[in-house]
C-alpha cells in the first residue's frame, strides 16, 4: 500500500491474531509484511494500549492503525485488590460485552506467575469452586485470554519485571475451550512478544478426557495439571460432577497415555477437605490409583466459598496425607493458599461483587 488507497478487510481485535495472521492481514491491506514486527512488538512486548500513540511506527503503519478499523482490546479494571501478603493481586476485568473475568498475579522469589481465565463461568460444576457454582456463560476468545497476560505484564512493568510463568487455572475449563486456548498460548509464547516459554505454561483441567488425549496427539509442549479430588468414582462424583461424563477410570487411562506419549510428569491437584477426602486411607488409594504414572500431587487446603459448607483440612491431616503419598513413592507438595483475603480462589471475587450488587 505504501502509496495508494488502503484496502481494508473485515476488522476485529488485534489480540486474536497470531504473528503469521497479522502478517497476512497487513499484506492483504497493501502493506509489506515487514511492518508486522514493530506492530507485534508494540502490542505484545511493550504493552501498548493505544496504537495512535505509536509515533515511532513507519508512516504506512501509522496510517493503517488509524484507518483500518482493527481495535486493540484493553479490558477496563472493575476491581483491583492487593492481598495483605504483599505478593498476590487480583483483578476483575470487564470484557466488551460486560462480562467480568478474573486474573490473579502472584509473586514468588525471583519470579511472577499469572493465573488467567479461559471462560466466563464454567460448565464443570465442581461443588467447592465459586466459578463452578455460578454456571457457564460463554467461552473467551483468544484475544480475551491474551489481554489478561498483557494486563499482568503492564502491572509488572511498573517495577521493571515481567511474567515468568502462566497458569490456566482461573475461571473456566481450558480444555472445554480448546481451540481458543491453544491459539492464545501460541500468541503469548511467541518469542517476539510476551515470550513466555511453553515449559512455563500450565494447563489445568478437571479431567476433560478428549482434551487430554488431543494434547498428547498434537504434542502440545505445555505442562498438564489434572484436578483429581477423589480416589474412587463415588468420592469424585460427589465433588466433581464432570466425572459422570468422563469417569475416573477413563481419566486415569487418558493420563497414563498422555504421560507415556509425552514422557512428561502430570501434576495432580487434590483439594483437601476436612473429613471428606483427607484421611490416610484415602491417600493410600490415591497412591495406588497413580501407580505407574509420572505424577506429582499438589495438595491444596480448601479455599472456602459461600456455596460450599466444607472446611480446609487441619495442618496435621495435610502432612499425614502428604507423608503417606511420599512413602508410596508419589512426589507431593502442600501448596500455600494465596490471597485468601482478596478472594483469590477461582471465581470468588466475581461472585462476591455480584452478591454485593444484588444486596444493594
Amino acid at each position: 500500500m505504501e502509496a495508494g488507497a488502503l484496502k481494508t478487510q473485515s476488522a476485529g481485535n488485534l489480540l486474536d491474531l497470531s504473528f503469521d495472521e497479522l502478517e497476512r492481514v497487513l499484506v492483504a491491506d497493501g502493506l509489506r509484511a515487514v511492518h508486522a514486527k514493530p506492530l507485534w512488538r508494540a502490542v505484545h512486548r511493550e504493552g501498548a494500549t493505544d496504537l495512535a500513540g505509536c509515533a515511532h511506527f513507519p508512516p504506512p503503519l501509522q496510517r493503517w492503525c488509524a484507518e483500518a478499523g482493527w481495535r486493540l482490546e484493553v479490558p477496563p479494571v472493575s476491581a483491583d485488590t492487593a492481598s495483605s501478603d504483599g505478593l498476590t493481586r487480583k483483578f476483575l476485568l470487564k470484557m466488551e460485552d460486560g462480562q467480568t473475568i478474573e486474573t490473579v498475579l502472584m509473586g514468588y522469589t525471583g519470579r511472577h506467575t499469572a493465573c488467567v481465565s479461559t471462560q466466563a463461568g464454567c460448565a464443570m460444576g465442581c461443588v467447592f469452586c465459586a466459578t463452578g457454582q455460578m454456571g457457564f456463560v460463554r467461552h473467551l476468545r483468544p484475544g480475551e485470554i491474551v489481554a489478561q497476560v498483557l494486563h499482568a505484564n503492564r502491572q509488572l512493568a511498573e517495577s521493571g519485571t515481567r511474567l515468568r510463568n502462566l497458569v490456566l487455572m482461573g475461571m473456566g475449563e481450558p480444555l472445554h475451550n480448546y481451540d481458543a486456548v491453544m491459539d492464545a498460548l501460541e500468541i503469548v509464547s511467541d518469542t517476539r512478544g510476551a515470550n513466555i516459554g511453553p515449559s512455563r505454561i500450565t494447563i489445568s483441567t478437571v479431567g476433560v478426557v478428549p482434551g487430554i488425549l488431543r494434547l498428547a496427539e498434537e504434542r502440545r509442549p505445555y505442562s498438564l495439571a489434572v484436578s483429581l479430588h477423589g480416589a474412587d468414582e463415588q468420592e469424585r462424583r460427589a465433588l466433581v460432577p464432570a466425572s459422570q461424563r468422563w469417569p475416573l477410570a477413563d481419566l486415569i487411562e487418558a493420563c497414563r497415555h498422555y504421560s507415556s506419549v509425552m514422557e512428561e510428569k502430570i501434576f495432580f491437584g487434590w483439594t483437601l477437605i476436612a473429613g471428606r477426602n483427607d484421611s490416610v486411607e484415602t491417600a493410600r488409594r490415591v497412591a495406588r490409583l497413580l501407580s505407574g504414572i509420572r505424577a506429582h500431587v499438589n495438595l491444596i487446603p480448601l479455599n472456602p466459598t459461600d456455596g460450599f459448607a466444607g472446611t480446609a483440612s487441619a495442618e496435621n491431616a495435610a502432612y499425614d496425607f502428604q507423608r503417606t503419598l511420599l512413602e508410596a513413592g508419589i512426589p507431593s507438595t502442600i501448596r500455600q493458599r494465596r490471597g485468601i483475603d482478596v478472594a483469590a480462589g477461582c471465581g470468588q471475587l466475581r461472585a462476591e461483587r455480584r452478591a454485593k450488587v444484588a444486596r444493594n
